[in-house]
């Protein structure tokens, strides 16, 4: 497959993605009072677990004890960050979420490079944070603030994880494990949160198309946009889920933001962008441009 129409009809593409991911996060919020923040995990582990299976048919075979250890690693990654980021979306409006949740990434970008403009990246994500807390404090619940802080760590070492099971697995073999490991590990707290509802056939249903909408759609169109798409320009567009997330959040669950918090997350998106613009200078010319479409990339999990 290919993304026809060039670079532009790509980024589209990203943009739809990002679209999808949190209209699925909205769905799950909408699940919460019949199933917890824990019972839309799993579903959504399960089913995309199920549903990358049914793609990847990953080979069990061949794999060193490390390269196990990795995907059950990579697999305790996603079912905690999944975890995490449900539990702060009950809290918390899904804007704000994401928006704490991309530190985790921006942190990581921030603290491997070199050079005086990263503390300008660091400066702007602080000032993000702090408009976001002084758009009122009040309506932040610092526990869901703590979960979105541990989802932003999570993701973080998503990151690091995806890039060593990418390594060891073809395409998309050690996600579809590691997304099994995730789910195996979800499924006794989602059974413990949300009972006799998962037997619901509606709420089997809605499960399915939050992990349809939240993973395997915007995937699939990220896959085709980097066929297109430099690596450094994919992940500044990535850069804007916060934006999404906010407008998801007032046109779906009529989730109101302060002028200040909207600033907070515009601070984050700027810092997002700078410190990717600035890691794509440092590794131009390093390698051929067509090869940053191999390089993992860490799943949001709006």
């Amino acid at each position: 497959m290919r993304a026809a129409g060039g670079p532009r009809s790509a980024a589209a593409l990203v943009l739809v993605g990002l679209a999808c991911q949190e209209v699925g996060a909205s769905f799950a919020v909408m699940l919460f009072p019949q199933t917890g923040p824990l019972g839309i995990v799993m579903l959504r582990l399960l089913f995309s677990a199920l549903l990358l299976l049914a793609i990847a048919r990953p080979r069990v075979r061949g794999h060193s004890a490390a390269d196990w250890r990795s995907v059950v690693a990579f697999g305790v990654v996603l079912a905690t960050m999944n975890g995490l980021f449900y539990l702060a979306l009950e809290r918390l409006p899904l804007g704000v979420t994401v928006t704490i949740e991309v530190l985790g990434p921006l942190a990581l970008s921030i603290l491997t490079a070199t050079g005086l403009s990263r503390w300008l990246w660091a400066g702007l994500a602080l000032g993000g944070v702090v408009a976001l807390g002084a758009g009122g404090w009040d309506r932040l619940d610092p526990l869901g603030v703590l979960f979105a802080l541990g989802a932003a760590v999570s993701w973080a070492l998503y990151i690091l994880a995806s890039a060593r099971v990418g390594r060891a697995f073809p395409r998309l073999d050690g996600l579809a494990l590691a997304m099994t490991v995730g789910a195996l590990l979800a499924l006794p707290f989602g059974v413990w949160q949300a009972g006799q509802v998962l037997l619901r056939v509606d709420i089997l249903a809605l499960g399915a198309a939050v992990a349809l909408l939240s993973s395997t759609v915007p995937y699939a169109l990220e896959l085709i946009a980097l066929r297109r798409l430099a690596a450094s320009a994919f992940a500044i567009l990535m850069s804007l889920g916060p934006a999404t997330a906010s407008a998801a959040g007032f046109l779906l669950l009529g989730q109101h933001l302060s002028w200040l918090e909207i600033g907070g997350i515009a601070l984050v998106i700027a810092a997002s962008i700078g410190a990717v613009t600035a890691a794509a200078r440092r590794t131009a010319g390093a390698r051929h441009p067509e090869s940053d479409s191999e390089e993992p990339f860490g799943e949001p999990v709006g």
